[in-house]
């Protein structure tokens, strides 16, 4: 048996190791319930500023592009690019594709004489890409605020330019809409009642400067049927001189809406290679001719068309008397020559054959040189005409 003593001993014992059961029981069960709980979300330290009711930050934004005042006009910003900047390449684009230009309606110019023609004729500048603050002071800077001003290194000019010495500037406008352009007051002082109607002229230089004498000669439009090379073509710009933003340019049109573009009772002329005092004016065209001549017309054709329904015009030489206002001169290509349209559009107008006789042997005029002698006589018809016309009325009247 036991004594007294032990058996209370075991009886605290046996107490104990009740108290400790229990107590293992229900830390047990409590996991358990732990285990069915959502996890705990671990929240980030905040700073003392920050108060538990913020609302998260939202993530980190890249720095803004480096920006500077410029030098040439206080309150004058511009910004320098970047590496790897996307803008420049567009540069490149914009000049070569004549698709991009047409899709996205935006032209690339270059140079101080070409920028400041556009900004001063309200062309609207979209960017303009600058080596040195210097090349801002020759823009007009109410017009260039319009435009993103960026800073680039002249080397990376030198990569996107075609000119051999660049000067430096470059800029991306709108196309010009000639609605919407204000041409120079002196421009359209002298403006006369003469068009020039390009056809199939594929050359950029010889379109350019063609533009370039249109301007000179005064013209009052210029028109560049299907055919013709894109005169926003970079070549085109650089041998127009300018010529973009004094005169008004409609390009791309179709024969069937040129007569719409043109003013009413005007007389259609062409110019002609082939001497009048030769052959009644109708031997083959030389395949390098600027225009291509019309052929002879078979005799009593209906309508008076050739035999391939190319009417007969009646051939002169430039300086005899054409030019009476309105009057038009449209200009061959040297590859393709005149279009049968453009023969026709003469003939139904009253217009007339012009022709520049040159040396025997010797292989027709540029058409770019053709068109120039072509203006500039037209301008000086209508001049004498003009000034004969005013004498008369000036005369005193017989009592």
């Amino acid at each position: 048996g036991r004594s007294p003593a032990m058996a209370a001993l075991c009886r605290a014992w046996r107490a104990l190791l009740r108290a400790r059961g229990a107590r293992g029981d229900a830390a047990g069960r409590r996991g358990v319930r732990a285990l069915r709980r959502s996890p705990v979300r671990v929240l980030q330290p905040q700073s003392p500023r920050d108060s538990p009711q913020s609302p998260a930050e939202p993530p980190p934004q890249p720095p803004p592009p480096v920006t500077e005042r410029g030098a040439a006009a206080p309150g004058l910003w511009y910004e320098k690019a970047a590496p790897g900047d996307r803008r420049l390449g567009k540069v490149v684009t914009i000049a070569k594709s004549k698709k991009f230009r047409d899709n996205h309606g935006k032209v690339l110019l270059e140079g101080h004489r070409l920028i400041k023609d556009a900004l001063e004729a309200g062309a609207v500048p979209q960017t303009l890409f600058f080596s040195t603050v210097g090349h801002l002071k020759l823009l007009p800077e109410a017009e260039i605020k319009r435009a993103s001003l960026v800073k680039v290194k002249f080397e990376d000019i030198k990569t996107w330019s075609d000119l051999i010495t660049p000067q430096g500037l470059l800029g991306i406008f709108s196309k010009p809409d000639p609605a919407k352009m204000s041409y120079p007051a002196a421009q359209l002082a002298s403006s006369l009642p003469l068009l020039l109607i390009c056809d199939n002229i594929r050359d950029p230089g010889n379109l350019g400067t063609i533009l370039r004498s249109a301007a000179g000669a005064g013209c009052e439009k210029v028109l560049l049927t299907k055919g013709c090379v894109d005169p926003w073509e970079p070549k085109v710009l650089r041998a127009g001189m300018g010529a973009h933003f004094r005169v008004p340019i409609i390009a791309n049109l179709d024969w069937e809406s040129v007569p719409t573009n043109l003013p009413a009772g005007i007389q259609v002329c062409v110019a002609d290679n082939n001497d009048p005092d030769t052959a009644a004016g109708s031997a083959p065209a030389s395949p390098k001719t600027p225009v291509k001549s019309s052929p002879k017309a078979a005799p009593e054709h209906e309508d008076e068309e050739g035999a391939a329904g190319i009417p007969e015009l009646a051939a002169q030489h430039y300086y005899e008397d054409w030019a009476r206002a309105p009057v038009a001169v449209v200009i061959g290509g040297e590859t393709h020559g005149l279009s049968p349209a453009a023969l026709r559009l003469a003939a139904s107008t009253g217009g007339k054959r012009l022709s520049i006789p040159v040396v025997p042997g010797v292989d027709s005029l540029n058409s770019a040189i053709a068109a120039g002698i072509m203006l500039f006589e037209g301008k000086r018809q209508l001049l004498w005409r003009h000034k004969q016309e005013d004498g008369r009325q000036k005369m005193p009247v017989p009592g």
